[in-house]
């Protein structure tokens, strides 16, 4: 096989004023938090597909969207810890591992659903806010803009799920 058909995975230089030391603790919290993201992306799109009765089609819509945006910003984050010189994690056993979000195999109740995902955006969040700081004072402005985005984003998903789950 050629060389350059080859996959790569390693580390790669890159030149930065931000430590490469750094940027590798760095890319290392970006890849817990996009493991995080694919558990939640995961269960997102399982919940979207099993959603039954009154409130299906505002979940499901709901679901929808954000297991969208959730595809997206797992890419984006890969690309970022890449862009940082590392490679990006793969493999289930170890997002399962690495992630603040809980693998389910049985469907809750609706309610039970939205409940458990603005659960699980929030502790999203919260993971990514410790890696932003981490970011900041390496001066990872760029990483630590694109988490605060995603931030944002998770705590806006779960005020949805929440006031969906409101009685």
């Amino acid at each position: 096989m050629s060389s350059a058909l080859k996959a790569r995975s390693e580390s790669i230089p890159v030149e930065s004023k931000v430590d490469a030391k750094k940027r590798a603790e760095i890319a290392a919290g970006i890849g817990r938090a996009l493991a995080s993201t694919y558990v939640l992306y995961h269960k997102t799109h399982g919940f979207h597909w099993n959603v039954t009765g009154p409130l299906f089609y505002s979940v499901h819509k709901l679901t929808d969207d954000q297991y969208q945006d959730l595809a997206e910003a797992v890419d984006d984050l890969a690309e970022r810890i890449r862009a940082l010189g590392e490679p990006a994690p793969m493999g289930l056993d170890g997002y399962l591992r690495d992630s603040v979000v809980e693998d389910v195999n049985d469907f809750p109740d609706v309610e039970g659903m939205v409940k458990q995902l603005a659960r699980d955006h929030l502790a999203v969040a919260d993971q990514m806010r410790d890696i932003v700081a981490r970011a900041d004072s390496a001066g990872d402005v760029y990483s630590a803009d694109l988490l605060t985005a995603r931030i944002g984003v998770h705590e806006e998903a779960a005020w949805m799920l929440n006031a969906i789950a409101l009685k």
